[in-house]
């Protein structure tokens, strides 16, 4: 089963949220301030974090830049509904995704199940795909520029991915929320804006492959 850590310092909504996924295949260990997340989290236990911002001891944004430090565990923010400077700076910091509170159970649970079906690809994908000196390996999540590993988090690498498959042709926003991020794309929704900066923050040099096309979405040069 997979094992989720989630995060809340709300007892009733985690015993709420704990027993919808438990019904829906899902392990819960629930803990509620974010020290122990931040603890918890880098571990190996879980495949995936649900972790609130608001949080007694450390907050979640504290807690996500500790386990950023030395884990690449796939986080999912929990927010307030229209708090977007939280959200920018979850996502800047690596969150993969954020949900606004109040969500419900089911809402949780899909992007749950988005994130873990393309962190965890189907075995009889291929790789490498190789643009230029940039190579990812789908099966392995692994990406390199110019043999030089570089670190992503899931929702970077999904984003990447469908840039390089895509390569040499302009990918709408519209059409990376739904195959990278595995939503519909929200009106002054910024995730993509935000994830695509940091990539090209890591790629170094290699960011100049990843071009802005004004008005109609991205494109990854094929040279």
């Amino acid at each position: 089963m997979t094992q989720v850590l989630l995060a809340d310092d709300d007892v009733a909504l985690s015993e709420m949220l704990t027993e919808y996924l438990e019904r829906e295949g899902f392990t819960v260990t629930a803990v509620h301030d974010g020290e122990a997340a931040a603890r918890l989290a880098p571990t190996g236990d879980f495949q995936i974090v649900v972790l609130d911002v608001m949080m007694p001891r450390v907050d979640g944004i504290e807690a996500l830049r500790r386990i950023r430090q030395s884990s690449r565990v796939p986080v999912i923010m929990l927010t307030a509904r229209g708090d977007d400077i939280d959200r920018i700076v979850g996502l800047e910091l690596g969150a993969d995704d954020y949900v606004a509170k109040p969500c419900t159970p089911r809402e949780l649970t899909a992007r749950l199940r988005a994130i873990l079906r393309r962190v965890h690809p189907p075995a009889d994908e291929v790789g490498p795909l190789a643009v230029s000196a940039l190579a990812l390996w789908p099966q392995k999540r692994r990406v390199e520029w110019r043999g030089r590993p570089v670190e992503l988090t899931s929702m970077e690498f999904n984003l990447l991915e469908v840039l390089m498959r895509n390569a040499g042709r302009v990918v709408s926003k519209k059409d990376l929320s739904e195959q990278a991020l595995g939503r519909p794309l929200a009106r002054f929704d910024r995730s993509i804006d935000v994830h695509l900066s940091s990539i090209r923050h890591k790629l170094g040099e290699g960011a100049a492959l990843i071009r802005t096309v004004r008005g109609m979405g991205y494109h990854l040069a094929k040279d």
